[in-house]
C-alpha cells in the first residue's frame, strides 16, 4: 500500500469509527504532513481520493469537511476513472438478507437451483428529496460471509466496493467484459410503484449491472428500476469522414 493510500485509509477508518462525524472537518494538511512525516501532495493525494469517493467535500481555504448525506451511485455506468462523488443521495431499505434471487438475476450471479445471495436495496434521490429509482444489490454468499458489514443496515462510508476489496482482495476487473450493463423496459410492479410514488400502470427503465473481478469471478449483480420520466440518455458521438 503507497502512503497516500494507507493515509486515506486511515482517515476512513476513522470517520467510520465516528471520530469525524458529518458536518466535521478533517484535521488541516499541515497536521496530516507532521504526523505521518510526509509532503503535501502525499496528504492532498490522500484527501483526493476521500472527496472521489464522496466522503468529504471541499471549499477553497476551508479544508475538507466528512458529507453530512452519504451519497451512492445509481446501477449500472461503472466505467474506470467514474467515482462515488458523482453518485446521489439515498436511503437504505430495510435490512439486508440472504434471499432466492428471481431467475434473470440468479443466472448473471452463475447460481443454481437453491442457491441463495445477499439483497440489498436502496432507494436513489434527487437532491430535493424526489425518489429517483430504486436499485437492489446481490452479492454471492461466499462475498457475504468474509464481509459482515454488508449485512447491515448501515451506510458503507468507504463504499462496497473498496470494502469487499479490503476484505477479500477482489477488485473489479479490467477485461472488455468485466462490466456489463443489460438495459430492457418493463411495467412497474407495485411495490417499486410505492417506493418511487409513481401510479400503475407505468413503464419502468430497468438496468442489470454485472461487476466481475480480475479472475472474471462475479463481485455483484445490480438491478436498478427508473420510472418512466426520470430516465434520459444522450449519447454524443463524431460523425462525417470516410465510411
Amino acid at each position: 500500500m503507497l502512503k497516500y493510500e494507507e493515509i486515506a485509509e486511515n482517515l476512513r477508518r476513522r470517520i467510520e469509527a465516528g471520530e469525524f462525524p458529518p458536518g466535521v472537518k478533517l484535521p488541516a494538511g499541515r497536521d496530516l504532513c507532521e504526523q505521518w512525516q510526509v509532503s503535501r501532495a502525499t496528504v492532498n493525494k490522500a484527501l483526493e481520493v476521500l472527496k472521489a469517493d464522496a466522503l468529504v467535500v471541499s471549499r477553497q481555504g476551508s479544508g475538507y469537511t466528512v458529507v453530512r448525506t452519504p451519497v451512492a451511485r445509481p446501477a449500472g455506468g461503472r466505467q474506470a476513472g467514474t467515482t462515488r462523488a458523482a453518485g446521489m443521495p439515498f436511503t437504505r431499505l430495510g435490512a439486508p438478507s440472504m434471499e432466492y434471487p428471481p431467475p434473470p438475476i440468479a443466472h448473471a450471479l452463475g447460481l443454481v437451483a437453491g442457491q441463495s445471495a445477499l439483497r440489498r436495496s436502496r432507494l436513489m434521490r434527487l437532491v430535493d428529496g424526489t425518489p429517483h429509482s430504486v436499485v437492489v444489490a446481490w452479492f454471492p454468499a461466499d462475498i457475504a460471509d468474509v464481509c459482515p458489514k454488508l449485512r447491515g443496515e448501515g451506510a458503507i462510508a468507504e463504499g462496497t466496493t473498496r470494502y469487499v476489496e479490503r476484505c477479500t482482495g477482489r477488485r473489479p476487473g479490467t477485461a472488455p467484459d468485466a462490466g456489463v450493463d443489460v438495459e430492457s423496459v418493463r411495467l412497474i410492479s407495485g411495490e417499486e410503484a410505492e417506493l418511487l410514488g409513481t401510479e400503475c400502470p407505468a413503464a419502468v427503465h430497468v438496468l442489470v449491472h454485472t461487476s466481475r473481478d480480475q479472475n472474471g469471478e462475479v463481485l455483484v449483480v445490480e438491478e436498478g428500476v427508473t420510472p418512466e420520466g426520470m430516465w434520459e440518455r444522450v449519447t454524443k458521438y463524431p460523425m462525417g469522414g470516410s465510411s
